[in-house]
């Protein structure tokens, strides 16, 4: 998978400035939900055709990436 910054982008002025696909509105939140949902590749593809599989596999580097560096905070 290539560098998952080539599709996915933040603007303070899009949807809050959440991780968004590069040209869209989609973030990579809505395509984690789809996906959470039992949504397949090709249904989310067919649902909105401005997005590649690449956007969806770098939402997903993404998540991993940022679940990488969450610190857990014990109670």
């Amino acid at each position: 998978m290539e560098d998952f910054r080539k599709y996915i982008t933040f603007n303070p002025n899009i949807r809050f400035g959440k991780a968004c696909i590069i040209g869209t509105r989609i973030t990579a939140a809505d395509i984690l939900s789809w996906l959470g949902s039992g949504m397949t590749n090709d249904e989310i593809l067919a649902d909105f055709p401005e997005l590649k599989k690449e956007h969806i596999l770098a939402v997903l580097q993404f998540a991993a990436k940022r679940e990488s560096i969450i610190k857990t905070i014990a109670a």
